[in-house]
């Protein structure tokens, strides 16, 4: 594939204050593909994420290690990175967070928060609705601007009396683990085909990151996006730009396509 370009969003002139740059992107386990059609997508996804050059990339099903997967590209070009993904896709000089959610035959995944800003200590909270299921919050504090942030990182079940329940956990957790007047984020997948979550997120005290007059930025599937599954909610903080990224390389990456935002303190 063709290196990427950096992928920008257009943003209102005359903005006073620093911006962060928030991307969240589920990658689909770096793998692509079904039997003999399988391809490794992991090293290209890492020249997409540098591509995005967000200040936080919030990832969904990340793999730490699955040793099915070490074999089965053994002997490719570049081959199954020695190191967990999060850290194989972490830019220079970026700070990487990982807690596995599911452990499955030969491997494992869960979420990851790629930084470029320093953290703190990482929190991880199993939300999983049932045993078929294994679903949980990653959760982060970020040091930007010299102040405090708070992010954390979800992928939702999918049945939506699981996802309702999710949210309610996620509710108390934040009342629990998150101080109130403290800026947060909480992206990820969130698997909301029918948009129906943005009510219970609002209980949270959280809204939805968009720009006015645009419809929803659609990114599943990623060959013919038609659902907003991505999405990035915040509260303290408003937003000022958004951008799907698209195209044949970024359909093949994954299926679905990564979501950014540039956001503001409000």
């Amino acid at each position: 594939m063709r290196p990427f370009r950096r992928t920008t969003v257009a943003v209102p002139a005359g903005l006073q204050g620093p911006c962060l740059r928030v991307a969240t992107y589920n990658i689909h386990k770096g793998v692509r593909g079904l039997g003999p059609a399988k391809r490794l997508e992991i090293h290209n996804l890492a020249m997409g994420v540098q591509a995005l050059d967000a200040d936080l990339v919030f990832l969904q099903e990340v793999r730490h290690f699955h040793h099915g997967h070490a074999v089965d590209f053994e002997r490719t070009w570049f081959g199954w990175p020695k190191e967990g993904q999060a850290e194989f896709l972490a830019p220079q000089g970026y700070e990487a967070a990982y807690r596995t959610n599911a452990v499955t035959k030969g491997g494992e995944h869960g979420n990851a928060l790629l930084s470029r800003w320093p953290l703190g200590d990482v929190g991880h909270h199993d939300v999983s609705d049932h045993a078929f299921e294994q679903r949980g919050l990653l959760h982060v504090p970020v040091r930007w601007q010299g102040a405090d942030l708070h992010t954390i990182v979800v992928h939702l079940g999918l049945l939506h009396g699981g996802r309702v329940r999710q949210v309610q956990r996620l509710a108390s957790y934040i009342e629990r683990e998150v101080p109130p007047h403290v800026p947060l984020i909480v992206a990820g997948d969130f698997n909301d085909w029918g948009e129906r979550l943005d009510g219970p997120m609002r209980h949270c005290g959280l809204r939805r990151a968009s720009v006015p007059g645009r419809h929803r930025a659609a990114t599943f599937p990623s060959s013919l996006p038609i659902f907003s599954l991505d999405r990035v909610y915040t509260r303290g903080l408003r937003c000022v730009g958004l951008q799907v990224p698209r195209g044949p390389s970024w359909a093949r990456m994954s299926d679905h396509l990564p979501l950014l935002v540039e956001l503001q303190l409000e």
